[in-house]
């Protein structure tokens, strides 16, 4: 009756307030008697006319801006993936995309699409909305700065890093008085030009160094701990410098320049000494996402804006401002990742990389039409490599580090990436930098970012390190290990009480290895303590309460699956437990033509799915992540679909064919280990057919009676599904399963799918 009742009070409704409308319209036709009313016509007709406003809406600024920042993120994405997969950052790829959509290559080689897309009337639109981008992104590294670390930071740090700024500088300087008279913009004096080539020159760019020493697993050694330091170090002096150049370049001479040198300095002080303590009060009572309300917030924003308004009147421009902002924010940890996760998704995935497009605008290769010019290129990379790079690494030597660290210390402060985009643009924007000396920077900020991993691969190899990835405990052959990865912590918990329960009754002729792998962009340097500690927390502690011990891997890396089973094949394990990813667009032709997984399109998959490596209509029950993981890996591999799994009291094993035997073997660790209950589903009469089998189920009984029942039987009871803990099925049995499409699927309990790599 109720449906009813609501269906004729949305019919009438509908029709009397409908029919209100009908009669406003021929009674508002009245009200126009008298007066002059303009109805446009045209003569080009209707199919005309609608062109020409599609055309008229397509060309229109914000329509233009949306079909911009569309095509940025799709190929900024693109080119980040390339690079992410040949081992470089993706910031790397980032700038090369920059560099493809500007003059340099589109414009050379598709001038008409190039100024369709990029008309230089909207450029101004895309300049603005990337320093936005470039303010939040300030903001996020002021706030990755960790301040304590600094506090406690050794004389060492502070002589490598001061010493990879003042010879680079000294030696960008010396640059300058050479190439000054040729390829000094006219008007602008030596000193400013100078000047901007040495800060150009010193630039280290402390995000990409995290990552990269994140990455490469060393953010707790004593490699990383001070590399991670001379780059916070670096990273502040070189800002502070840049501050004092800007204010030296705008007002024409050092002495002019002392008065905005000393309103900045009020400025800083003014900061530290009362908005700091102010923000910290604040930060120590608002320290949880439910506390951080709304106008808390604001406050915190505000004074991002406010510290980048000021900055950007004093005459030091506004990206030191948003830096100092964030470098003042309350040093609690949770608290600061509370601000980054709100800031860093819309500053590095949406606008930063219109900073690198435009960056790439204004970068024209074609300039560099000769080859003095090439060179000259040539001559500034090399000047560049040679201050940073040996600066770094001699300074390091001297301090007493060994050469390995040294050299490893210099290649990751050689590293510009972003930063020296920053200075760059800004120095552009002053005029102090030519078109072409822009472009011949901008390739040598290319360069000296790609070097770098290639520059530590080199290291170590003539270092030939002895340092093993697994700890040496895990690498005893008498004993069975397990390695379980996990992604949240609550998976690790559940996949510890299923490890667990295949090795209870081991004690130490047993290892279990808790293993959590971060995406290197979702994890920053100075949390990852914090961040590794709550990861295990429910495993660790799950493990104390069953009395068993367990170890811990934690990594960083900017491809998981590819890490996991680098560590897994490396390890000499028996069995790798994984829990079962989802994938967004999983199972829908969608997905599977273009490839499409969690982190929306997987080019790989589409690469394989174009020349022909993998069929498109393949019905994969998993995720693109676990597919992967399972192929590479050269031990079984086992799938656990959690639902509230406690316990393996309860457990059936189901055989579809003489493959599956491989399942009995678990079966009995299972009942040796955990006093489980096993039930065989023979669902093909394969028992009666196949002494092996019932000899090893015969062999099971008479060691542990009723632990084992063996039925056959074609169909699945609901009830029978609902008494179970746990279902043990082969890979090819569960994908012929999911093809069938199989009623009873839904009821399962907790299940683990195993593909069986031993011969």
């Amino acid at each position: 009756m109720k449906k009813y009742r609501n269906l004729i009070f949305y019919v009438s409704t509908i029709g009397i307030f409908s029919l209100v409308i009908y009669w406003l319209v021929i009674a508002g036709k009245e009200l126009q008697a008298g007066r002059t009313v303009v109805i446009s016509e045209s003569s080009n007709g209707q199919w005309t006319d609608f062109l020409n406003n599609l055309t008229h809406n397509l060309e229109h600024p914000l329509a233009m801006l949306l079909a911009q920042i569309v095509t940025i993120i799709m190929v900024a994405k693109l080119f980040g993936w390339i690079c992410k997969k040949i081992g470089q950052p993706t910031v790397v790829g980032e700038m090369i995309a920059g560099i493809v959509l500007g003059p340099s290559l589109l414009g050379m080689y598709f001038p008409e699409f190039s100024a369709t897309l990029f008309p230089a009337q909207s450029l101004g639109n895309l300049q603005f909305l990337s320093q936005i981008g470039l303010i939040l992104f300030m903001f996020i590294v002021g706030m990755e700065l960790d301040l304590k670390m600094l506090r406690k930071s050794t004389n060492d740090a502070i002589v490598i890093s001061h010493a990879s700024i003042i010879i680079p500088f000294a030696m960008g300087m010396g640059l300058a008085y050479w190439i000054y008279e040729s390829f000094a913009p006219e008007g602008v004096q030596f000193l400013s030009f100078a000047l901007f080539m040495g800060i150009a020159m010193s630039i280290t760019a402390f995000p990409v160094l995290a990552r990269i020493v994140q990455e490469r697993g060393i953010t707790k050694t004593k490699l990383g701990t001070i590399v991670i330091t001379c780059a916070a170090a670096d990273d502040i002096t070189a800002w502070c410098i840049l501050a004092a150049v800007i204010a030296i370049v705008k007002a024409g001479s050092v002495a002019s320049s002392l008065y905005t040198i000393a309103l900045a300095l009020g400025y800083v002080l003014f900061m530290l000494k009362i908005v700091k303590p102010f923000l910290t009060r604040v930060g120590n009572i608002y320290t949880s996402k439910q506390s951080l309300t709304k106008p808390i917030v604001a406050i915190f924003f505000l004074t991002l804006i406010l510290s980048s308004y000021a900055t950007e009147i004093i005459g030091i421009h506004a990206l030191f401002g948003a830096f100092m902002a964030g470098a003042i924010m309350p040093e609690n940890v949770k608290f600061r990742m509370l601000f980054i996760e709100k800031v860093e998704d819309v500053a590095l995935v949406l606008l930063l990389p219109l900073f690198f497009v435009f960056t790439g605008l204004r970068t024209q290769i074609g300039l560099l039409n000769d080859p003095e010019l090439w060179k000259l290129t040539g001559i500034i990379i090399l000047i560049a490599v040679a201050g940073k790079f040996l600066g770094s690494a001699l300074a390091a030597r001297f301090v007493g580090q060994n050469w390995k660290d040294s050299l490893s210390i210099g290649a990751l402060m050689n590293t510009r990436g972003l930063m020296e985009l920053v200075v760059l643009n800004i120095g552009y924007d002053l005029g102090v930098l030519s078109p072409a000396v822009f472009s011949m920077m901008v390739l040598m900020a290319l360069v000296t970012t790609f070097m770098t991993g290639p520059a530590l691969d080199i290291i170590n190899w003539a270092f030939k390190p002895k340092t093993e990835e697994i700890p040496p405990e895990i690498k005893e052959i008498s004993k069975y290990k397990i390695l379980f990865s996990f992604g949240t912590p609550e998976s690790g918990k559940a996949l510890f009480k299923l490890a667990n329960d295949l090795t209870r009754s081991l004690n130490e002729n047993a290892i279990l290895t808790a293993m959590h792998i971060s995406p290197a962009n979702e994890v920053h340097h100075y949390d990852m303590e914090e961040y590794e500690k709550d990861s295990f927390r429910p495993v660790v502690e799950e493990a104390l309460t069953s009395g068993r011990k367990v170890t811990t891997l934690f990594k960083t890396s900017a491809d998981v699956d590819v890490e996991i089973t680098n560590v897994v094949n490396k390890g000499d394990y028996d069995l790798l437990l994984i829990g079962l990813g989802e994938s967004i667009y999983e199972g829908s032709f969608l997905g599977k033509l273009l490839g499409f997984t969690t982190s929306i399109i997987n080019p790989e998959k589409l690469l394989n799915t174009v020349t022909g490596r993998e069929n498109i209509f393949d019905n994969s029950p998993f995720d693109e992540r676990t597919r992967q993981i399972i192929s590479r890996s050269q031990i079984p591999v086992g799938v656990f679909i959690n639902k509230n799994f406690t316990k393996s009291d309860r457990v059936f094993i189901l055989i579809f064919d003489a493959e599956d035997s491989f399942l009995i073997t678990y079966a009995q660790k299972l009942i040796h280990n955990a006093a489980s209950q096993v039930t065989i589903l023979d669902t093909s009469g394969l028992a009666k057919n196949r002494p092996e089998i019932k000899e090893r189920i015969r062999a099971i009984e008479q060691t542990a009676p009723n632990h084992i029942t063996l039925q056959s039987s074609k169909t699945i009871e609901k009830d029978f599904l609902k008494q179970q803990d746990l279902m043990l099925i082969s890979l090819e049995s569960w994908k012929k399963l999911v093809e069938s499409k199989s009623l009873w699927l839904s009821d399962i309990p907790s299940a683990l799918i195993i593909e069986d790599k031993e011969d």
